[in-house]
């Protein structure tokens, strides 16, 4: 088959192994830039023209877009929707993951437990709003954040209003979160592919840090999840119609909590803490619903 990978970087890890599995499994594949992509809308013949030619070749492709990118990548991916071609994650579904606040309110009515979630519109009454996740220590997030990126622990009163006004002064939507203490600065993080856990790791932040993503020095261990945790997984991927994804849990006295879904998850970490071929597991799933 014909595979497009869009993504910016040709060189980052998760895109390599892609490549690498995709053609030992004899399938052409091909690292575009979604950026560098026009798309050409006339009626009923939908196209995409990059570096002098058409892509009305492709058969499937695997969405790599970075968060700064999301509304052009995202165009990218709907216009190839529109010819037709198979996409491991629909464009719709990454926008939604993308919105942290839609995710959590969707994830909420499907009856996937998180920490107690405030938002609000730049509320003058901080108090309020930290006695309704059951008082401080808090988390407080930008919504637009990603890799641990615009996440504040705030231990007392005093420092939830000080980040809180921050926040607000900037015009920068926020969410207020409970701290969930027992977590002890680990997180767990599932890989979803075709609606089904294929690896799972646990993640731990460094001393004093209450962040375990990778990027901000957390160390990895593969992890066998518990009914629970499989079972919040597989609903989180499913409700936000996300056939591959990360789901990143806490493991709290109330059972495992969703943190977020991430669409576009890294495959250095997992494959490197689990041993498994993840990237293999993605190709497969191209291969059983793409049309040749």
């Amino acid at each position: 088959m014909n595979i497009v990978i869009l993504s910016r970087n040709a060189e980052l890890y998760s895109t390599e192994r892609l490549v690498t599995e995709g053609e030992k499994r004899g399938h052409k594949i091909e690292v575009i830039d979604p950026l560098k992509c026009d798309i050409i809308i006339e009626k009923e013949k939908p196209t995409i023209y990059y570096k002098n030619r058409y892509l009305d070749y492709v058969d499937a492709i695997i969405p790599r877009i970075g968060a700064s990118v999301t509304f052009y990548g995202c165009a990218v991916v709907r216009q190839f929707e529109m010819m037709n071609v198979f996409t491991i994650v629909t464009s719709d579904a990454i926008q939604r993951s993308r919105d942290k606040l839609r995710s959590l309110q969707r994830l909420s009515k499907a009856g996937i437990g998180m920490p107690k979630t405030v938002f609000t519109n730049y509320s003058r009454d901080v108090e309020e709003v930290i006695a309704h996740v059951g008082g401080t220590p808090v988390i407080i997030k930008l919504l637009e954040g990603t890799q641990g990126l615009g996440v504040v622990l705030a231990e007392t009163k005093n420092a939830a209003e000080s980040v809180l006004e921050a926040f607000n002064g900037l015009q920068a939507r926020v969410i207020v979160q409970e701290f969930i203490k027992e977590a002890n600065g680990a997180d767990l993080r599932a890989l979803i592919v075709d609606g089904q856990v294929v690896g799972a790791m646990k993640r731990q932040g460094k001393e004093g840090e209450f962040r375990s993503n990778l990027h901000r020095g957390g160390s990895a261990n593969i992890i066998k999840l518990d009914a629970a945790e499989l079972e919040l997984a597989i609903n989180a991927a499913k409700a936000l119609k996300l056939p591959v994804c990360g789901v990143d849990m806490l493991q709290s006295a109330r059972g495992p909590l969703l943190l977020e879904v991430n669409s576009t998850p890294g495959l250095e970490g997992i494959e490197g803490a689990t041993g498994k071929n993840i990237a293999k597991n993605i190709i497969s799933f191209i291969e059983r619903n793409a049309k040749r």
